[in-house]
């Protein structure tokens, strides 16, 4: 049996090095409001990235990370918080190889990011400010995540989902894409 081994390509760590990149950089402009109970952080949006490419995962945890560096939370908001968008992008990678309707990939992906963010960052949040209670926090996260993800998230969703159809080359996941009905570089249209 010659099965292939997975390897990271190129446009792979590139890509997730701009979505690392781009995370950060969304959610350091908003400092101080990207932090804290009541997250103005439009760059969760970018979960439904890893839908699409499983380099987002790893782009979408270090952007959170190097994000979470300037956060009062510390330590905690970093590892743990990190952790909550890694366990999201890996969950919604999976979504988007198990399931074809578009609007089932998108809501579960919500649903993964919401839920896991509601329940873990009011508990680092608790870990240095216990003023705050948990389940207002909580509600706001779920609130705040629910908002970024379908306000961003989705217009995002359906740009790529254009342009993946259209076998826009820079756009194609190198990873689960159905190339059956692809005849190489005579179909592929340059970006």
């Amino acid at each position: 049996m010659n099965k292939k081994k997975f390897q990271f390509t190129t446009l792979m760590i590139c890509r997730a090095g701009l979505i690392a990149a781009l995370y950060a950089v969304l959610t350091w402009v908003l400092n101080p409001f990207a932090y804290g109970p009541f997250q103005i952080r439009p760059a969760e949006g970018l979960v439904v990235l890893a839908v699409f490419y499983v380099e987002a995962i790893p782009g979408l945890y270090v952007g959170c990370m190097l994000a979470n560096l300037l956060s009062a939370y510390g330590a905690p908001d970093i590892f743990l918080g990190s952790l909550a968008t890694l366990a999201a992008a890996g969950l919604s990678f999976g979504c988007g190889r198990l399931f074809k309707h578009d609007a089932l990939k998108l809501v579960l992906c919500a649903f993964f990011n919401i839920i896991l963010n509601a329940f873990i960052i009011p508990a680092v949040i608790m870990m240095s400010d216990n003023t705050i209670g948990y389940w207002y926090t909580f509600g706001s996260m779920i609130l705040t995540e629910t908002v970024w993800i379908f306000s961003i998230g989705t217009p995002l969703y359906f740009a790529l989902k254009r342009l993946i159809d259209k076998k826009v080359r820079v756009m194609l996941p190198l990873v689960g894409f159905d190339d059956k009905n692809f005849d190489g570089e005579k179909n592929v249209k340059k970006a």
